[in-house]
């Protein structure tokens, strides 16, 4: 459907911060989505609250998986089940802003845009906001990308009008990367809003909080997705460590 956005959000063990990232989702002030939340065989009450959730609200869908199957394939049953010509990303434990679909959405169409992110500041685990805000460069290469990951997940929105189906690689971690990386290879460049629309929250058991892991799936990307020489991945990852350190100093 035209300007329907299809907001894709994978959910495992949420139930503390679920309800805040649906609850951003409702208050947008662009009200033209539905919200298809696949909860990966949680253990605890999210598939509750999600449902409660979705019966406050009818564009709130729930795919409830029998056995877990991660991030990557929970994104990609969405994406099979999804209506929009646009879609978005949101994971369970981060948040939006209330202008941030139709700030991003005005954007994209107004430039017939296909790939488009934000800027996004983190947040502590309990939510509380700080002053780091990663900012969204104006435009982003696949080569340039490959050198500074910067793309926050929780901000892009895709036009697959535009680009084509697409699904995420079924890699365990850094799968959107890949993904960035392969829609960036048929053509289409990332263009960025440098405003903070989004909120990361960083919790024990992501990426960001483990610097380390993220390091080693990204060479992973360089060279078992990318298949990226060694001397050109080397490259590539002197330059990815220096932006991250940046950010970090930041």
């Amino acid at each position: 459907m035209d300007n329907l956005v299809s907001i894709i959000t994978p959910c495992y063990n949420s139930e503390k911060y679920i309800e805040d990232c649906v609850n951003s989702v409702i208050a947008q002030s662009y009200n033209k989505w539905e919200m298809i939340i696949v909860d990966d065989c949680s253990s605890d009450a999210s598939v509750e609250k999600i449902m409660l959730l979705s019966n406050i609200d009818s564009r709130i869908r729930i795919i409830k998986l029998e056995e877990n199957h991660g991030a990557a394939e929970a994104r990609n049953i969405a994406l099979e089940d999804a209506n929009g010509s646009f879609i978005a990303f949101l994971d369970a434990d981060d948040f939006w802003e209330p202008i941030k679909l139709e700030c991003q959405i005005n954007y994209m169409t107004k430039k017939n845009i296909a790939f488009s992110f934000t800027s996004y500041t983190i947040t502590s685990q309990s939510g509380d906001i700080t002053n780091n805000v990663v900012r969204a460069p104006k435009e982003i290469s696949y080569n340039s990308y490959l050198k500074n990951t910067i793309i926050g997940c929780l901000t892009v929105v895709i036009n697959r009008k535009i680009t084509g189906s697409f699904q995420f690689p079924k890699i365990k971690s850094s799968h959107d990367m890949a993904l960035w990386l392969e829609i960036m290879k048929r053509g289409y460049n990332a263009y960025g809003l440098d405003t903070s629309y989004a909120n990361y929250r960083i919790v024990s058991t992501s990426n960001t909080s483990n610097k380390l892991r993220a390091a080693a799936d990204v060479w992973r990307v360089y060279r078992d997705i990318e298949n990226l020489s060694l001397l050109y991945s080397l490259f590539c990852f002197v330059n990815y460590a220096i932006n991250a350190l940046k950010k970090r100093i930041k």
